[in-house]
């Protein structure tokens, strides 16, 4: 089995997540949820503050997330999505 240094497996990971040609991946995911979350508390009308609140979260926490600055595990998107009353699936599937 053939084991791959830590540069070039690092140089891989830093190719694919910058690529920006059609069909390939443009968005970390976590920009993907937070566009998700935005765009179901938009749906139901609510400020950040408003479901910051429903979700126990703080609003500067929240925003975070929207903004796709916060690094979710799996746990917490499967928690948030269940809290949101969503598959885990559809906050991180793209557009």
């Amino acid at each position: 089995m053939t084991r791959l240094n830590a540069t070039r497996s690092d140089n891989f990971l830093e190719v694919i997540t910058n690529r920006h040609e059609a069909g390939s991946v443009t968005d970390p995911l976590k920009k993907v949820l937070g566009a998700q979350v935005r765009d179901l508390r938009l749906a139901r009308h609510l400020s950040q503050e408003g479901l910051a609140e429903e979700l126990g979260v703080s609003t500067r926490y929240l925003a975070g997330i929207e903004r796709g600055e916060r690094n979710l595990t799996l746990d917490s998107v499967d928690a948030l999505a269940e809290q949101l009353g969503v598959e885990a699936r559809s906050l991180i599937g793209r557009r």
